[in-house]
């Protein structure tokens, strides 16, 4: 028996991030690093930086949202400031460690200390192994490995014990699906540093997991399913995942809820790497996001 596609079944209010505050991250101060988003032709559509950074602001922390591209994170802040939240926006190229060292500064000026840092840089060229430059190479790993480092670097310089650090990883980092070596062993480098960071920050009680998502309906992943529209027909639960999905599973290890939960590599991904999918022939069915 085939069972029929209906994800409004599965798709809770959190998931469409239409859930209210709990007061979970009351009183923290994080920096999320990549609040930003890139443009795309769906105004809907929210990618995993701006769902991050505003579901820890409704959860009630102050937030600096920092990106590469500062109209993006004011543009972030702004939306959290309206609906009640508190949030700044910086300007920081993670490439550059002067950029990091002055966001760090500008973020604990702003912010009155940090006690929480949210890393969810990155870049995919999608080069394949017979093609792939030195250049690409050495610009995926600064974005993806060295720019991360020089926070966690930062971050473990600055935070007080109890604080606590995620960074954003993918599935890529375990499963070979991406056919881009350059991501894909970045992003398992990435994994890596969270365990050295972890490692480092225990004597002072500083905690460092992963989130690593699957497909996610981002605007990226959103073009990615219009250029082919049967990507998802075989993903789990018949759909892909959720900004807000992702945001949830960052809240949940950045917050005190996960005090004892150290180094891991939270999979976001309904199961795909599991092996978890749905026959090819299934139809997918569209997701809408609320602004």
């Amino acid at each position: 028996m085939t069972a029929t596609i209906q994800p409004g079944i599965q798709l809770h209010a959190e998931a469409l991030g239409a859930s209210a505050g709990r007061d979970r991250m009351r009183g923290r101060r994080v920096l999320v690093v990549g609040a930003g988003q890139r443009p795309g032709p769906d105004p809907d559509a929210v990618g995993n930086g701006r769902a991050i950074a505003s579901l820890l602001a409704r959860e009630g922390a102050a937030v600096a949202c920092a990106d590469k591209n500062l109209q993006s994170a004011r543009d972030t802040a702004e939306a959290i400031t309206a609906a009640g939240g508190s949030a700044a926006a910086l300007s920081a190229d993670i490439e550059r460690a002067a950029d990091v060292s002055r966001m760090f500064e500008q973020a604990s000026e702003c912010l009155g200390g940090l006690d929480g840092l949210v890393v969810n840089a990155g870049i995919i060229q999608g080069t394949p192994l017979d093609e792939l430059t030195t250049e690409i190479w050495d610009l995926e790993y600064r974005v993806n490995v060295r720019g991360p480092m020089l926070c966690c670097q930062a971050a473990l310089r600055v935070m007080p014990a109890g604080s606590s650090a995620v960074l954003i990883s993918s599935i890529a980092s375990i499963r070979s699906s991406a056919r881009s070596p350059a991501y894909e062993t970045s992003k398992a480098a990435l994994n890596a540093l969270a365990r050295t960071v972890a490692t480092a920050g225990e004597p002072k009680g500083i905690r460092c997991n992963v989130v690593a998502p699957g497909a996610i309906d981002t605007p990226l992943g959103r073009s990615e399913a219009r250029r082919n529209p049967n990507r998802v027909s075989n993903f789990p639960f018949g759909r892909q995942g959720t900004a807000w999905e992702v945001a949830y599973a960052t809240l949940f290890l950045l917050s005190n809820e996960a005090s004892y939960v150290n180094s891991q590599v939270l999979l976001v991904d309904g199961g795909l790497v599991s092996g978890i999918f749905r026959p090819a022939a299934a139809a997918a069915p569209s997701l809408s996001h609320p602004r």
